[in-house]
């Protein structure tokens, strides 16, 4: 499965980014019934989960500290997964990717994904 994240780039603090992540055709399939998660890497830390979408959309998470700035959601009918991204802080700087999980659930814990898609920086100014 080919997943490819895309959208980062260098915005000043309370800027927006919207993020994409999209499965190839070949792979479409293969996770349009999976629950996705977008994560974020930042220099010198852990590798953290952002937000997570169940199969059909109707479900999603978030961490603390991106909720009511983060919204994730997908289009299954072009396999891709989206992280709009306002109010964005400095602290929110990271390579983000995205990653499909083992099941329909949507999940919080890094163990459930099996594919994961290349990262796209995020660079927030002050």
């Amino acid at each position: 499965v080919q997943l490819q994240a895309s959208g980062g780039g260098l915005v000043e603090a309370g800027g927006s980014l919207r993020l994409s992540c999209a499965a190839s055709a070949a792979s479409g399939r293969a996770i349009s019934n999976n629950g996705m998660g977008w994560f974020r890497q930042a220099p010198g830390k852990e590798r953290e989960i952002v937000a997570a979408i169940n199969w059909n959309g109707g479900s999603t998470t978030y961490i603390d500290s991106v909720k009511g700035r983060f919204t994730i959601s997908r289009d299954r009918s072009k396999n891709t997964v989206y992280l709009q991204m306002d109010s964005l802080k400095p602290e929110d700087t990271a390579v983000y990717s995205c990653a499909a999980a083992r099941g329909s659930s949507l999940s919080t814990q890094l163990a459930s994904y099996m594919y994961w898609g290349q990262g796209t920086l995020v660079t927030v100014s002050s």
